[in-house]
């Protein structure tokens, strides 16, 4: 089959990145991008998770009552693909294999991959950092210049990466005031450094390795959207406190509402809008 729209997204397997592939398969056919068949790509690190979930979706009650899969004379298929975004070969190795099937491109990419580990030491700010930050940044650097003019990318961060008082005056100023990639870069160096030293209070950083993770995609999807020169608008979220294993089961939200403002940057009106912070799908301060 043949499709005119395409999109991936990463962390799918369970949880808000399950939700996020169910709704993109529910709100497409209503949306502005609707031109023909949709392919959405499911990526997860392991593949007998990944294939578990896409089985899931096939028999899903609200995807067959909406007819929305092509498997029920639909628009949208789902494939599994592997993706672990902590390892920048597997990046590369997905980045190759959209170039190779979609020569002209891809539409939209949501990132939705992340961590939460117990704890906090330095070897926990190293593999949050390493998952959620570099990560993310990696996936977003390679395959942004896949998206074609008009599409979509979306990082799902998190509230915790708000600039609040747990922070120094200094940082908050240096994270508000970045402008490029480098610059947050920098930040989440500096915050590694000081939690090896045992200094981060000292020296104004929250003790909170997936809190500082998250202000780093905030930042850096900020600084590559005013950076980039095409036509795709490139924005960071948070979907709330979500009922997840991450969070234990103790969020007020469903996944499906969680995926709510991801889903509105992929496929909604939302009016230009780059390199902005979104939660409970609307812009906010960050």
């Amino acid at each position: 089959m043949a499709f005119t729209r395409v999109a991936a997204v990463t962390g799918a397997n369970k949880g808000i990145g399950l939700a996020i592939v169910r709704q993109l398969a529910l709100q497409y056919p209503s949306s502005h991008f609707n031109n023909g068949p949709f392919l959405v790509y499911l990526t997860a690190r392991d593949r007998s998770r990944g294939e578990e979930a896409i089985q899931a979706l096939q028999n899903d009650t609200r995807l067959k009552k909406a007819r929305a899969l092509a498997s029920d004379g639909g628009l949208t298929s789902i494939k599994y693909h592997p993706l672990d975004i902590s390892k920048p070969t597997s990046i590369t190795d997905f980045a190759s294999f959209l170039k190779q099937e979609h020569p002209d491109g891809i539409d939209m990419v949501i990132n939705n991959a992340g961590i939460a580990m117990e704890g906090f030491d330095v070897n926990v700010v190293e593999q949050t950092l390493q998952c959620n930050y570099y990560g993310t940044l990696t996936a977003t650097e390679s395959l942004l210049p896949l998206i074609r003019e008009g599409g979509r990318l979306v990082n799902v961060a998190s509230i915790a990466g708000h600039l609040t008082s747990r922070y120094s005056t200094s940082n908050r100023s240096a994270f508000a005031s970045s402008k490029t990639v480098a610059d947050i870069t920098n930040l989440m160096e500096a915050f590694t450094a000081a939690v090896r030293e045992g200094k981060e209070k000292e020296q104004g950083w929250p003790s909170a390795a997936y809190a500082v993770s998250k202000c780093g995609i905030i930042g850096m999807t900020r600084a590559i959207a005013l950076q980039q020169s095409g036509n795709v608008l490139v924005n960071s979220c948070c979907p709330g406190f979500v009922k997840t294993d991450m969070t234990k089961q103790r969020g007020a939200k469903t996944v499906d509402e969680g995926a709510q403002t991801p889903v509105l940057l992929a496929l909604g009106d939302i009016r230009g809008s780059n390199g902005e912070f979104w939660y409970e799908e609307k812009v906010i301060e960050w």
